[in-house]
């Protein structure tokens, strides 16, 4: 197989690229094989199984989004650091929607203990410390803001916003604006 020079990492490259391409679910070692013209065993002594292959794409989502995410908050605090976070987020997810997918593809303990989606959460946190917000409160806040991200990219990658005014992104906005309002002035009574 040296004719096609594959290693894990081409491997994992090529099937993060036919994850936005097809979709993550349909990313499977016979489907990569087919994109390098080799035969399906060829890629065994690269990965184990299609969840090995899943699993390394999910690594490198992770990891490519941590560094964008990175790169757009570094120097930022309060609302600045919390649009461009948001905003860091929606553009990966739109521009690599197959590798949106993988980095939430579900991960063992130790793995995802030692990916990127540490970074997330160390990132998003530092963030929420501009609002001031103490535990258990964070975690909740963590939770929202990842739900609202998430939900509205799905919503808006499946075409939910496309029919009706206003725009996705007049809606982005302002939905930004009100968590802004909503973490600075968080209910911390019991």
């Amino acid at each position: 197989m040296a004719r096609v020079g594959l290693t894990t990492e081409r491997l994992v490259r090529a099937g993060a690229e036919l994850a936005d391409e097809i979709g993550f679910e349909h990313v499977t070692p016979a489907e990569l094989a087919r994109r390098f013209d080799v035969k399906t065993a060829s890629l065994y002594s690269h990965v184990k199984n299609a969840h090995d292959l899943k699993t390394g794409i999910a690594l490198l989502a992770l990891e490519e989004l941590a560094d964008q995410v990175s790169a757009a908050v570094a120097g930022r605090a309060g609302k600045d650091a919390l649009i461009a976070f948001a905003n860091a987020y929606r553009d990966y997810a739109l521009e690599h929607p197959g590798r949106f997918v993988a980095a939430r593809f579900r991960l063992d303990p130790t793995t995802a203990a030692a990916s990127a989606g540490v970074r997330h959460a160390r990132m998003m946190r530092a963030i929420l410390r501009g609002y001031d917000l103490a535990e258990p409160h964070q975690t909740h806040a963590v939770r929202l803001l990842g739900s609202v991200f998430s939900g509205y990219v799905d919503l808006e990658s499946a075409g939910g916003f496309s029919h009706s005014s206003p725009g996705a992104q007049e809606s982005w906005t302002e939905i930004l604006d009100a968590l802004d309002v909503l973490l600075r002035t968080w209910p911390t009574g019991s």
